[in-house]
């Protein structure tokens, strides 16, 4: 996604609320679950009719629970499960965090193109994948094959809301005028909320990232062929087939990214612009103007409109690119390279929105307000806004700037203390896998447990619950990015979108396809896949082959996340095409007849 900031949170209420809140059960069983392709739903209907009859009046005995690693609380109930499944998830969220900020401290010391390209996919997909193996690893085949439904509901639900919510959502946060040439024009929304005159245009290579997505549901169609022909003949080969195809496109598009990481150039552009823009604030701070903003965190505009005449050598109450050049020399940027020009010609994209080539005192006074508000959302002030909170947005774009630098494209200075943040981004990333490693199996099992108290379908619950905890930090951050309203943001942010996508259908699919086969599951997940072919599909089509995309594309998004659960409750539990519902009522009726 656009390049991550993420603040420094204390480790030992992190520690605390483990102990405290990270507690599951599994319901205790007879150990005699109900084979899926053996026992028919009629027999577990006479045996629940047989137990019922032959039990004899006695009070209610207390459900019992087992507790997790012999001393973690465990419940039974609805709100005690949809606690654990909120604590659980949240520690998914914190583990995807750590992850995340330590694969790209990484950057600091490697460089992007083998961390940037072959690592950080991989770990941002690693919560996804250890929650999909951990649904069906544990327990007997019969069990696996119940559990294993959650990982394909996290699996489904996570490709959905990336390409659904998430990327509707950038488009109306992103949306700006769309102009007579039909791209949209950065920083100008002045058309409300018009469906067809306000959207967003992203760059042709974005449209590329959206090709690759397509790509990636070729081991989908792999695995369900057998399935779309209606015979059981080779749907063991199918699968392995489809392994096999999926981990190479997983190695393609890591060497991809390795090899063309344009993605990762346009980080570091952004990066670097976004240091100019602070050194001029840094720089207007030192000059004794006065306080870029006040107490309240406001912009100070009489501050501004003095460093607007300074920067005004000619004092023609207009600054010409000449004097916002002169201003870009006479920082000092540490050394970091970059074109001067380059960067002047950003400076008046953000600040000439009449496009006459000069910046007027209103124009420079609402850019600079932009980037002060910019600054606020970065760097989270304590207290008053004082001077050194221009400081502290200045280091922060340098360091943003040292965790994306290519350092076989530009010479820079070279990492300070380069052990320690080595040692530093190892132990992020070891406490981020330890997290997702030790709490990935209790979450599939409150999500489990939560589904036989509820009598709600585990499904639902992951695909809807699942993803919100593994991509919630990145879906803030796009959200963040897209609002910009510039089309380098506004590409990369959608390039982020559709690189998640192409992951969970390779590399978290791959692990799903391993697990099925390694311990010989059924594959049943028609609806599933249809809604997974259905979204992306669509998507892929829809944004491969354009690049500017109008207010009234989002209605469409947003419209494909309800029609993939409709389409799931009406081929699974009205039509009952799968086996599916069939596994899941015998579930149900089981624990039932333990119950009495």
């Amino acid at each position: 996604m656009a390049t991550r900031r993420r603040s420094s949170y204390p480790l030992v209420p992190l520690l605390l609320f483990l102990l405290a809140a990270a507690a599951y059960g599994r319901l205790i069983s007879d150990g005699s679950p109900a084979s899926p392709s053996t026992t028919s739903l009629s027999a577990v209907i006479r045996l629940s009719t047989s137990a019922a009859a032959s039990a004899t009046p006695a009070p209610a005995a207390e459900e019992k629970c087992e507790q997790s690693y012999g001393f973690l609380p465990c419940t039974t109930t609805v709100l005690g499960n949809l606690f654990l499944v909120l604590a659980y998830g949240f520690l998914m969220y914190k583990a995807a965090t750590y992850l995340s900020a330590g694969s790209e401290l990484l950057l600091e010391i490697m460089g992007p193109g083998l961390v940037g390209g072959l690592l950080l996919p991989i770990l941002g997909a690693l919560p996804d994948a250890l929650l999909v193996l951990v649904s069906g690893l544990s327990g007997s085949r019969e069990t696996a094959q119940s559990q294993v439904l959650i990982g394909m509901g996290l699996l489904a639900g996570s490709t959905v809301f990336l390409l659904t919510v998430l990327w509707g959502t950038c488009v109306v946060v992103g949306k700006c005028d769309i102009g007579p040439n039909g791209v949209a024009v950065d920083l100008q929304d002045n058309k409300g909320f018009s469906l067809t005159g306000t959207g967003i245009s992203t760059d042709v290579q974005t449209s590329y990232a959206a090709r690759i997505m397509g790509i990636s549901v070729i081991p989908f169609i792999i695995a369900q062929f057998p399935k779309t022909l209606k015979t059981h003949h080779g749907q063991r080969l199918a699968v392995l087939l489809a392994l096999i195809v999926s981990f190479s496109l997983v190695l393609a598009y890591c060497l991809y990214q390795v090899f063309q990481p344009w993605i990762q150039r346009r980080k570091l552009a952004y990066a670097k612009h976004k240091h100019v823009i602070s050194g001029i604030l840094r720089h207007a701070q030192m000059e004794a103007l006065g306080r870029l903003l006040n107490e309240d965190g406001t912009p100070n505009e009489n501050v501004i409109k003095k460093l607007f005449h300074k920067i005004d050598m000619d004092h023609s109450e207009t600054l010409s690119r000449a004097e916002l050049h002169a201003l870009i020399v006479g920082i000092n940027f540490e050394e970091i390279d970059f074109d001067k020009e380059d960067a002047v010609d950003k400076i008046m994209d953000d600040f000439d929105t009449s496009g006459n080539e000069i910046v007027e005192e209103a124009e420079f006074v609402a850019g600079m307000k932009r980037w002060l508000n910019e600054a606020k959302r970065t760097v989270p002030a304590s207290g008053a806004y004082s001077n050194k909170f221009i400081s502290d947005y200045h280091a922060r774009t340098r360091q943003d700037h040292d965790l994306l630098v290519d350092r076989s494209d530009e010479a820079v200075e070279s990492v300070e203390n380069p052990g320690w943040s080595i040692t530093k981004a190892v132990g992020l990333l070891l406490l981020g896998s330890a997290i997702a490693a030790a709490f990935a199996d209790p979450l599939v099992d409150a999500v489990h447990n939560f589904s036989n108290a509820s009598h709600i379908p585990s499904f639902f619950i992951s695909f809807i619950a699942l993803p919100l905890a593994t991509n919630s930090s990145e879906a803030v951050s796009a959200i963040i990015f897209a609002s910009r309203k510039k089309l380098r943001t506004s590409s990369l942010t959608f390039s982020e979108v559709y690189g998640g996508v192409t992951m969970n259908n390779t590399l978290c699919l791959g692990v799903f396809l391993a697990l099925i086969y390694i311990r010989n599951l059924t594959w049943d997940f028609s609806s599933e896949v249809l809604i997974i072919l259905l979204v992306c599909v669509i998507m892929a089509l829809f944004t491969s082959f354009r690049t500017t995309f109008p207010l009234w594309t989002c209605l469409v998004a947003y419209m494909l996340y309800p029609l993939s659960l409709v389409v799931v409750y009406i081929l699974d539990f009205v039509f009952g095409c799968t086996e599916v519902v069939v596994r899941w009522h015998q579930m149900r009726l089981l624990d039932e007849v333990w119950r009495l």
